[in-house]
């Protein structure tokens, strides 16, 4: 006990005698529901004190409790909270390393001792995926979910792995969980596009486009712009499937004013006009699409549609007049011989291929004068020939994709191995499938 709380103490205990010496008198205390007492005045001040003084203790007595008891809890949170952060910690670094069997270990049981811990979840789904099991990393993207509904992270990776799946209609709804509140979301507007690419919705894709064109943060504007080509393009074949001639006409025409070089918009308007009936008019377009794009693929397809009218003397002047205007490019002299070898013209065939002799890397030119030789009986030179190539080649050229080099027997517009439109040519140069 200090010196004050001793000085206080005997202060009031001399305060209490020298009141008792002045109050000498007898009081009566009467008790609820009980019998009367008579007690001396200091007596009652006695008892008063000591009652004060027991209900001080308590107060006293819970508060230090209760401090205790917070303590002791926040001692207790802080060790657990330390243990939660070295098991992630482990858990990283093994997953840095490599060691998923490691990270699996200590985040379970991290997720033991805290299982509301959302990156721990997030981790472990990290792991199942790269340990091929999907199904599992979705459980616990779902879990994450549970618990925080709007957790981007989770919302878009589950919306990856249902993609990856085939899960399309659960991909899109993730994917719409971001947009709704973030419309502006670049990885969500991905996710939707791809789904909807999937589904061939080339409408809706076309408007989706067009909100991802207008993004202040875009990179690669080009080849976003030439995506939404793509995506009209497919919306115009999609009425040409459907027979609507006029309105894929049109959708086509509208495509080579935004471009007047995407190939694939003048062989769709040729196409819908030639069902059409209006042949001249496709041969017209086609010809207008070659003086501006210089695509083989147009002289080809001019090729095929003269010669299936029985024209092939069009043909031939259609040639003549690219090598006219072209005279260095070989690749011109090359469709011209393999014309004249088609309609069994093999001396003029001969006539252009031969002077192409000797350029490199063009293994069908060897393979077409190695089948023209073996009609002139020359076998020796055909067999030169067709080493030369590899051997025999397909009468048709296969396609070539400008942008990945996969390869093509069936023109498309787009290409099946890396999806960019408009990227095909005619595979002359070093092209085998």
């Amino acid at each position: 006990m200090s010196k004050l709380s001793l000085f206080i103490v005997l202060l009031f205990l001399g305060l209490l005698a020298l009141f008792s010496l002045h109050n000498n008198d007898m009081t009566t205390i009467k008790v609820p529901f009980g019998q009367s007492y008579e007690l001396p005045k200091i007596g009652v001040i006695l008892l008063s004190s000591l009652a004060g003084a027991m209900v001080v203790a308590v107060l006293f007595v819970l508060r230090d409790t209760r401090r205790f008891i917070h303590t002791y809890q926040a001692q207790r949170r802080l060790k657990k909270e330390q243990k939660v952060q070295a098991l992630y910690s482990r858990a990283l670094d093994a997953l840095l390393g490599g060691d998923l069997k490691e990270a699996q270990e200590a985040l379970e049981a991290l997720l033991k001792e805290e299982p509301r811990h959302l990156e721990a979840l997030l981790r472990m789904a990290e792991v199942a995926q790269r340990e091929g099991q999907p199904q599992k990393a979705l459980e616990y993207y779902r879990r994450v979910l549970s618990l925080e509904p709007q957790h981007l992270e989770a919302l878009l990776k589950a919306a990856g792995l249902e993609l990856s799946l085939g899960h399309l209609k659960e991909a899109l709804e993730y994917a719409e969980q971001v947009l709704e509140p973030q419309p502006d979301n670049l990885s969500a507007l991905a996710l939707k596009r791809t789904v909807l690419e999937r589904q061939g919705q080339w409408s809706e894709l076309v408007e989706l486009q067009r909100q991802v064109l207008k993004h202040p943060h875009l990179k690669e504007q080009a080849q976003e712009e030439q995506r939404l080509l793509g995506y009209r393009y497919e919306l115009a074949r999609q009425s040409l499937e459907e027979g609507q001639l006029d309105r894929a006409l049109k959708l086509f025409r509208n495509i080579l004013k935004a471009d007047r070089r995407f190939v694939p918009a003048y062989l769709g308007a040729a196409e819908a006009l030639l069902r059409d009936g209006e042949a001249e008019e496709a041969a017209k377009l086609l010809e207008e699409g070659y003086e501006e794009t210089h695509s083989e693929i147009l002289l080809a397809r001019l090729e095929d549609l003269y010669l299936g009218q029985g024209e092939p003397e069009r043909a031939i002047k259609l040639y003549q007049q690219a090598l006219g205007k072209r005279p260095e490019e070989a690749s011109l002299r090359f469709l011209l011989g393999k014309l004249y070898w088609r309609l069994e013209m093999v001396e003029d065939a001969l006539r252009e291929l031969q002077p192409l002799e000797g350029a490199e890397d063009f293994p069908a030119l060897y393979s077409l004068l190695g089948e023209l030789y073996m009609r002139r009986q020359l076998h020796e030179r055909a067999a030169q020939s067709f080493r030369k190539a590899a051997g025999p080649r397909p009468a048709r050229l296969p396609y070539v994709c400008s942008t990945c080099q996969g390869l093509s027997r069936q023109w498309s517009g787009r290409c099946p191995h890396c999806g960019a439109w408009g990227t095909f040519r005619l595979g002359i140069h070093g092209s085998h499938i």
